[in-house]
């Protein structure tokens, strides 16, 4: 164990505050919405769906957003446009970022990514410079004082998971993206609550970081994790323990 949590690192702070968890519903409901209009409103004939139901439901989102949502981009309660992007950049100390972008105005999401990663002492890579380090896994997460590694492994192993992971407390499981849903599923069938669940950028390694430097490449994480145009921030900073500020 590192000492570490890389889940923390991957997703930093999420939903860790209840300030945020408005805003982590509101990416939740785009990301549901792009879904439903692509490949329709059935999570049972749609995969990107169903994936982006189980995130919500794993978030704890009601179940009349969920569907709000779904109805929002069929088109039953008026449609929404959005495009999907993806900017791959790099941060100081040479760490890689993936930023994905849901947007209904291209040009600006471009404008705030950059501003934000200019400011931070960042800046855009080119096309799959960064993409490459990393690899699409599914992730979940449950707190390491309610149910022991052990009792993880039993369940996620049989149901085809690939690795699972105490890391700094957190049981931390991988799975393939095709596993994903059946090692989710037959966590919950045993009752067990999970931290989160999603489908995610996970990168091949590590970049340790001392606390000046990961407290520049946080603040930056932070600041794109709360613009409304992105989605999701991936990185392969190991972050330092730092002080609350």
């Amino acid at each position: 164990m590192s000492g570490h949590s890389k889940w923390a690192t991957i997703k930093h702070k999420k939903g860790a505050a209840d300030a945020k968890r408005g805003q982590m519903f509101t990416k939740l409901i785009k990301e549901i919405s792009i879904a439903a209009r692509m490949g329709g409103g059935d999570p049972d004939t749609n995969a990107r769906l169903r994936t982006a139901v189980l995130k919500a439901r794993a978030a704890n989102m009601p179940k009349d957003n969920i569907e709000r949502a779904i109805k929002k981009g069929t088109g039953e309660l008026g449609a929404s446009t959005f495009e999907e992007l993806v900017y791959e950049a790099y941060a100081p100390g040479g760490i890689a970022v993936l930023v994905e972008v849901l947007t209904d105005n291209k040009n600006r999401a471009a404008a705030e990514v950059r501003n934000i990663l200019n400011k931070a002492g960042g800046s855009l890579a080119t096309a799959n410079a960064v993409t490459r380090l990393f690899n699409r896994k599914g992730v979940i997460s449950l707190d390491g004082e309610k149910y022991s590694e052990d009792q993880v492994m039993e369940v996620a192993l049989d149901a085809g998971a690939d690795d699972i992971v105490n890391e700094d407390g957190e049981i931390v499981v991988y799975t393939t993206p095709e596993a994903f849903e059946a090692v989710l599923n037959a966590i919950n069938a045993k009752g067990m609550e999970t931290d989160g669940a999603e489908v995610s950028m996970v990168p091949d390694s590590y970049v340790d970081m001392d606390v000046e430097s990961g407290k520049k490449v946080a603040k930056m994480i932070d600041r794109l994790e709360e613009n409304d145009d992105v989605q999701n921030v991936y990185h392969n900073a190991n972050l330092p323990e730092m002080d609350e500020e």
